[in-house]
């Protein structure tokens, strides 16, 4: 039985990323406006509906994003010290290690395992990643970075938006919020088969940084959870959305901005293409786990 769930959960996933390998392997597409619409409009258009109807304010400063904050910051420091052991640049190292692929894999493998239930945990999980990765790796790769200009980016004003809308207890009416939600629900197939484009990318030329970035990130994250879980109040259903969490790939985003700061981009690519690359193998294992336990 949980084999077949398994495959329930993992199959919708993995058949839109190499169905997005397949059609790039074939036309080569340049997802560059596809990408800037997700993150301008869609995937802010699923954050404001999630947070404003089911997560609120008090979602986004729990025990859950407590944890998941803590999640990123020990995975850090972990990194850092690996980097230095290894003598790989911690610029290059870090942010793959720290920060999972919450959007592309982490919204739908929460919610296919389980439930519509657990999209406000999912977004939550999201937000304070995104968040997090935002700010953090344009500080550190970028010293003139502005606060401003991270903060208006339109992900974080959606989020600020609906969270003082939800504190507010401004009513929204239906008709209002339905397009938005409509726009919302583009955002996560296009995230997997955007994933699947960039797989097509993947090169052997870096295959030993690249199969440490894809062994490190899960390892590290998945033994950060379960050290940190017994101490922290999180339901059934947040323990088992913060395990698959901690199993996640490196986020794409890792890759654009280390492009974006030629920060080692090659490395960084390894890293994150070998890391969702492998996840074919370590996203069953973790379902493998949670699912007797939390579902």
């Amino acid at each position: 039985m949980i084999a077949i769930r398994i495959f329930e959960i993992t199959f919708p996933i993995f058949a839109i990323v190499i169905g997005g390998l397949l059609y790039a392997k074939r036309f080569r597409p340049d997802m560059t406006l596809a990408n800037r619409l997700n993150m301008d409009i869609f995937i802010p258009c699923l954050l404001f509906s999630v947070i404003y109807e089911k997560a609120g304010v008090s979602g986004l400063f729990g025990h859950l994003a407590l944890a998941v904050a803590l999640v990123i910051l020990l995975s850090g420091l972990v990194a850092l010290i690996v980097s230095r052991l290894l003598h790989i640049d911690p610029k290059s190292l870090c942010p793959p290690i720290m920060f999972g692929n919450a959007g592309n894999l982490g919204l739908p493998l929460v919610m296919l395992s389980f439930g519509e239930t657990a999209l406000s945990a999912a977004v939550i999980i999201f937000v304070i990643c995104n968040f997090f990765h935002i700010t953090i790796v344009n500080y550190w790769l970028n010293k003139q970075a502005s606060l401003v200009k991270v903060i208006a980016t339109p992900m974080i004003m959606t989020v600020l938006i609906a969270m003082t809308l939800s504190l507010l207890k401004v009513e929204l009416s239906t008709t209002l919020l339905e397009p938005i939600r409509m726009l919302g629900n583009v955002c996560v197939p296009l995230m997997l088969f955007a994933l699947g484009v960039r797989l097509v990318d993947m090169t052997l030329s870096q295959w030993k940084l690249g199969m440490l970035g894809a062994l490190l990130a899960p390892v590290c994250g998945i033994a950060i959870v379960l050290l940190i879980s017994p101490w922290l109040e999180l339901t059934r259903l947040e323990q088992g959305a913060l395990f698959l969490f901690g199993a996640l790939p490196p986020a794409v985003m890792n890759f654009m901005f280390a492009e974006h700061y030629d920060q080692e981009p090659a490395k960084v690519a390894a890293m994150v293409l070998f890391g969702n690359a492998f996840s074919i193998i370590s996203i069953p294992l973790a379902l493998a786990y949670v699912l007797p336990r939390f579902s």
